[in-house]
């Protein structure tokens, strides 16, 4: 048999921070992928620099080894639910699963969406429980957990019958059981390679290629990522590239690459089974299938899930504006949402009625904030709005809005705020469990209402607790939810702050700056601890005189100022504030920068109030 012939694709699934981008680190550094003398980093397909700074898996990524004379096509998926449909698209294109679930906490509601996607089709998985070198680790209670979610998702006698294997990912060690000792991971390739038959020899079939997910790259342009199912594919090859609605339209295949190790290879020809990547066809999208000429016919179509949030996008026209930006303008911002589109086929972007706004749409606030965050790296300045909840209409015209799960843990003592803050919000409870000074609590809630709930979970738990969320459905409009309770101090001036006005007003709220940081008139400096704004002169400073009191003058601490991150700073506005995102600054101001700005707006907020 020649080289590569023998191929297998797998996927690791699991919940965000379950361990998945070091497996296959593990699986890497053991199939000498790397010289001896390179200097490996952790997680390293986590190759974006966000992704390394949050610790997440944002973007689904393959690579490959070789074991026993088989190539095994690894791809690392996102687990946090945002990320949901990547996951899904990729999940067809292998032939089994790692299931990874942390020995500690058990199978998360993420754990369950990527799993029920495994086994609607078909897949048998494999399940690895990591981290059973935790001390609170509770590995046998946990495979009970994952055999009812099974039960739970309908599995069949075949999908229950899956192997069990216990490790430490990051040590690189997976064992049969949790008495057998090992150093290294040939246990779960032993697993894999007895577990699951390798992808059976269709190359003289004609050719078949799905595309399940796209890149780009500025040289060659749009590539298409897909798995080959049937057939042999070549480099210079003329083809039909079909989707479901029946659209056909020939193509050249300039470029053909596929996986060695963590490197994109260009080949002549990739054989089926494997998982390719290709150039050459500008309008290529998701789902299309490339077919030979003389025999066109689409595979399924892959559904793309709708949004569930939007925001809108502004040039930024602070007075601040195009002092740290390289892009500015309403142009510079369309051209790079345009080129996002090439690639991440979960976002929305419309044109609205003001020529320097977009509407922007996605599956969430991670998902729309990762964007503006690498908008952010790369010089552009922008002003965005308050996420809103996409609503729809049902089969009878009423309103529905996405609900989503939520599970809360947390030490026993904050459990009455958390249920508190999670009824106003609208919540239903569906489980509580305590065990061992935590409390497990589990909700459905309008995601309207869980806009800005993160953060104050985090405050109420003292960043003791642990939030996760899911999407899980539609159900008929919750009413009107109260927004954020407290008020913003507004400045009245621009300049520079002073610590003598700055320790006056921290009396009335918690501030968001320091001493000697540049203000604009309407930007927002703090939070009220009441529920009305306060415009503030944070440039006041003390009258100096020749007079002196016999005493001295007291000292003026300040108490640290909250630093927003952007996830937070986007949870805490209102509809009448925004964002204001520049290269070296995330700000908080107004919509309306004077009183007389905010008094207009609110009449017309009312007026459409009333025509509605």
């Amino acid at each position: 048999m020649a080289e590569y012939e023998k191929i297998l694709n797998i996927a690791v699934i699991a919940h965000v921070d379950a361990g998945k981008s070091t497996l296959v680190d593990a699986f890497l550094r053991q199939s000498d992928v790397f010289r001896s003398n390179e200097e490996v980093v952790d997680c390293v397909m986590d190759s974006n620099d966000l992704e390394r700074e949050r610790g997440i898996t944002i973007y689904s990524k393959n690579c490959s080894v070789i074991h026993d004379g088989v190539k095994i096509n690894i791809v690392d998926t996102p687990g946090h639910a945002d990320f949901s449909s990547e996951v899904e698209r990729i999940i067809r294109t292998v032939d089994t699963v790692i299931l990874l679930v942390d020995a500690s906490e058990g199978p998360m509601p993420q754990t369950r969406f990527v799993l029920s996607k495994a086994l609607e089709i078909g897949l048998k998985p494999i399940l690895l429980i990591n981290k059973i070198d935790k001390k609170d680790q509770r590995a046998e209670e946990v495979v009970d957990e994952v055999y009812d979610l099974f039960l739970d998702l309908n599995a069949t006698d075949d999908q229950l019958d899956f192997p069990i294997l216990y490790g430490v990912a990051k040590e690189g060690r997976v064992q049969y059981d949790q008495e057998t000792p090992s150093d290294n991971i040939e246990p779960l390739f032993k697993t894999i390679l007895k577990h699951c038959d390798v992808y059976p020899d269709l190359n003289d079939e004609p050719v078949r290629m799905q595309v399940s997910a796209l890149a780009y790259d500025e040289y060659i342009g749009r590539l298409g990522i897909g798995r080959i199912y049937q057939g042999t594919l070549s480099a210079g090859g003329k083809y039909i590239r079909t989707n479901a609605d029946g659209t056909m339209k020939n193509e050249t295949l300039s470029s053909l690459f596929v996986y060695k190790g963590l490197s994109r290879t260009p080949v002549q020809e990739a054989h089926a089974g494997d998982i390719v990547v290709i150039a050459g066809m500008p309008e290529i999208s998701i789902g299309d299938t490339i077919c030979p000429v003389d025999d066109p016919e689409p595979m399924e179509s892959i559904p793309i899930e709708e949004p569930t949030l939007s925001m809108n996008f502004h040039v930024n026209t602070s007075p601040f504006a195009g002092q740290s930006g390289k892009y500015v303008t309403s142009r510079n911002i369309r051209e790079r949402l345009a080129r996002e589109l090439e690639v991440n086929v979960g976002l929305r972007v419309e044109e609205t009625d003001s020529p320097d706004t977009f509407k922007v749409s996605g599956r969430g606030e991670l998902h729309i904030s990762i964007l503006i965050e690498n908008m952010r790296r790369e010089g552009y300045e922008l002003a965005v709005s308050k996420p809103e909840v996409i609503l729809h209409l049902d089969e009878e015209g009423r309103k529905v809005e996405p609900m989503e799960e939520v599970v809360c843990i947390a030490p026993s003592e904050y459990q009455g705020t958390i249920i508190n803050k999670l009824n106003l919000r609208k919540g239903i409870m569906q489980d509580m469990e305590e065990e061992n000074g935590y409390v497990r609590i589990t909700y459905t809630a309008p995601t309207r209402g869980l806009l800005g709930f993160r953060t104050e979970f985090i405050n109420d738990t003292h960043g003791e607790g642990t939030l996760v969320r899911r999407l899980c459905g539609y159900e008929p409009y919750k009413g009107e939810i109260a927004q954020r309770m407290q008020g913003a101090m507004i400045s009245t001036e621009t300049g520079s702050a002073m610590t003598y006005a700055l320790w006056n007003l921290q009396e009335r709220g918690s501030l968001f700056i320091g001493p000697q940081t540049e203000v604009y008139t309407g930007m927002i400096i703090g939070e009220s601890a009441k529920n009305i704004d306060l415009d503030v002169n944070p440039l006041k400073n003390k009258k100096l005189t020749a007079i002196r009191s016999s005493g001295r003058d007291e000292a003026m601490l300040l108490t640290p100022p909250r630093v927003f991150s952007l996830e937070e700073a986007l949870e805490w506005i209102n509809d009448d504030e925004l964002v204001e995102v520049t290269p070296d600054a995330i700000r908080i101001r107004k919509k309306g920068l004077t009183p007389q700005d905010r008094r207009q707006l609110y009449r017309e907020k009312m007026a459409a109030r009333e025509q509605a």
